[in-house]
Parts: C-alpha cells; sequence; structure tokens
C-alpha cells in the first residue's frame, strides 16, 4: 500500500514536469530543444545534487540550511589552495570535500548530542560558514566580488564536459542517484535512518545509535553540498563565496516537494530526483522568459508552500481512512 501510495506521488511529479516543460515550451519554443534541456542541468546541478542526501536528513526530522553556504566555503577553499597556496587544482577537490564534511559533522554533532534544534545549528551555521568564506577572501587579497578565476581547462571541462553528447553534470546526477538510493532503500543503515526519523526512542531500543545516525546524515549533507561546490566552480571557472547563496530555499522546496515529511520518517530519493528537476527547469524556464529573479525566488517560496499543503491534507486524509476503517471494523 505504502508503495503505490509513493509511486502515485512520483507519477504526480512527472505528470507536473511534462506539463512545466510543455508551458515553457509555449512561451519560449528554443526551451525545447534537446541540447537546451540537457545542458540546462548546468544553471540548477547543485540543488539536484544537495536535495538529494538533505533527504536523509529530513526523513530523520531534521532540517540543514546552511548548505548553500557550505557551496561557497568549498568554492573558495579550492580557488585559494590553487592561486595563492600553489597546490594542484585535482589535489584541492579532496580537501573540500573534507571541508563539507567537517561543516556537516559540526552542525550534526551539536544537533545530535547536545539536543538544540537543527534549524537554529544550522541558521548559526548558514551565518559562520558564509562569513568563513569572506575572512578567507579578506586574508588571501582576493576580491570578494571579482573572485578567483582563470582556473585550469582541464578543471574547467569536469562540469562543461560531456560523454557521447551527454554532459558530465547529467551523468553525475544520475550516479548519485542511484547511489543515493542504494544507500537509502536498500542498506541497515537507509532502514535506520527511516526508524529515527519514525520514532527516536523506539529506534534506540531496537539497538540503532541514533546520535550517530543523525550525526551522519548531515556529514553526507555537507559532502553533497561540497561537491555541488566543485561542480559550480568548475563550470563557471571561478571561485566565489557568494555562489549558494540563493539556492536553499530551492533545494528545501525540491525534498519536499519530492514526498519527504518534514516531520520525518518519510520520504524517498527517486520523488527528489524528481521533484529538484521540477524546481530547477522552474527556475531555467522563468529565466528564459525573461522573470527578472526577485520574482523566480517568490515562485519557489509558493512552490514550497503549496507542496507542504499538498502533503500536510494527503496525511489527514490517509488518517481519517485509518479511523474510519477502524470503526467499520468495531
Amino acid at each position: 500500500m505504502k508503495l503505490k501510495k509513493l509511486l502515485k506521488w512520483e507519477t504526480s511529479l512527472v505528470v507536473i514536469l511534462i506539463l512545466e516543460l510543455l508551458i515553457f515550451g509555449l512561451i519560449n519554443p528554443n526551451f525545447l530543444r534537446i541540447s537546451t534541456l540537457l545542458y540546462s542541468i548546468n544553471d540548477f546541478i547543485s540543488i539536484c545534487i544537495i536535495a538529494l542526501f538533505l533527504t536523509f536528513v529530513v526523513i530523520t526530522g531534521g532540517i540543514d540550511i546552511s548548505v548553500g553556504s557550505i557551496i561557497g566555503l568549498t568554492s573558495i577553499v579550492i580557488g585559494v589552495l590553487w592561486k595563492l597556496g600553489g597546490m594542484n587544482i585535482w589535489l584541492t577537490l579532496p580537501i573540500a570535500l573534507l571541508v563539507g564534511a567537517a561543516c556537516g559533522a559540526f552542525s550534526g554533532f551539536l544537533i545530535a548530542f547536545t539536543g538544540v534544534q537543527a534549524m537554529v545549528v544550522t541558521l548559526g551555521g548558514m551565518l559562520l560558514y558564509s562569513g568563513l568564506s569572506l575572512v578567507i577572501m579578506g586574508v588571501s587579497g582576493a576580491s570578494a566580488f571579482e573572485g578567483i578565476s582563470g582556473m585550469p581547462d582541464s578543471f574547467v571541462q569536469l562540469a562543461n564536459g560531456s560523454v557521447m553528447g551527454i554532459p558530465n553534470p547529467f551523468i553525475l546526477f544520475f550516479i548519485l542517484i542511484v547511489l543515493s538510493y542504494l544507500i537509502l532503500h536498500k542498506t541497515k543503515y537507509g532502514r535506520y535512518i527511516f526508524l529515527t526519523g519514525i520514532n527516536k526512542n523506539s529506534a534506540k531500543y531496537c539497538g540503532v545509535h541514533t546520535k550517530w545516525i543523525i550525526m551522519s546524515t548531515y556529514i553526507l549533507s555537507g559532502m553533497s553540498a561540497a561537491v555541488a561546490g566543485i561542480i559550480l566552480t568548475s563550470y563557471l571557472g571561478s571561485s566565489r563565496p557568494d555562489l549558494g547563496s540563493e539556492m536553499t530555499l530551492s533545494i528545501v522546496t525540491a525534498v519536499v516537494l519530492g514526498g519527504t515529511a518534514i516531520t520525518g520518517g518519510k520520504g524517498g530519493v527517486i520523488g527528489t530526483a524528481v521533484a529538484s528537476v521540477i524546481v530547477g527547469m522552474m527556475r531555467f524556464g522563468l529565466q528564459m522568459a525573461g522573470i527578472s529573479t526577485q520574482y523566480i525566488s517568490v515562485a519557489i517560496g509558493l512552490l514550497l508552500i503549496i507542496a507542504v499543503a499538498l502533503r500536510n491534507a494527503a496525511g489527514k486524509d490517509a488518517f481519517r481512512r485509518v479511523i474510519q476503517k477502524n470503526k467499520l471494523k468495531a
């Protein structure tokens, strides 16, 4: 029964995506070109990558709004180590991943082991990491406005290249969908994540180390933000501290729209993957339609509110059906 409901929701998302493509195609016929659709993912690949692993966090009942700042921080780390530290740019990438993991571990530790609310911790983390980005830029002597540019072509091709006509970011997104799906839905660790989100106390009695499970999801979220920072830095060919500053709302919207309950215990990677494309295409389509950036934020905000309302309404209907069924049996 649960599988049918999940498939029904995901099927609805596919229908929404098709309608979205048709509408933007009518507004701007160039939007429906295969090359345009394929390479449009470069503009929102960061949303797709982070949303997949933020799903893990939300299923445990948490939230991470610091991911956008981690994108900027990892981008600056890459640029400073390469430009000013003289390090091979490929050697900076593992360090960037470690920085993302450390940011996630810091937030996850405070949330899991001290009991501070996730919203408060990650809001503080958002300010902390964005501040660190600016401090590092200031110490390095580089301009925060101009960023650090002139990166090697081999690195730039990481996000701008393609394999058999398929953009590298699209291939990466597909690989991460498979990886995150296997981790969340096919492993014991994934089951522990769901158990923690459903009932933390019951999970403890079952022998689940819930604190470590919660902390680990934030580490994965931080690492996914670091991966997004690497890809975005490669795509633009420059490091900037503000790269992910406007993405947090879109990422959270993708997770919620994908069917993950903000109260925890329910969700899935496939729904998030489709929803992240819907959100990304909305941003890209509105830009092609000549809509100002500030109005794009309004559209994403409305989409988030609608998604939450629909999920809550669906949950209440399901609850009523269970009550009525039990009454009939009695």
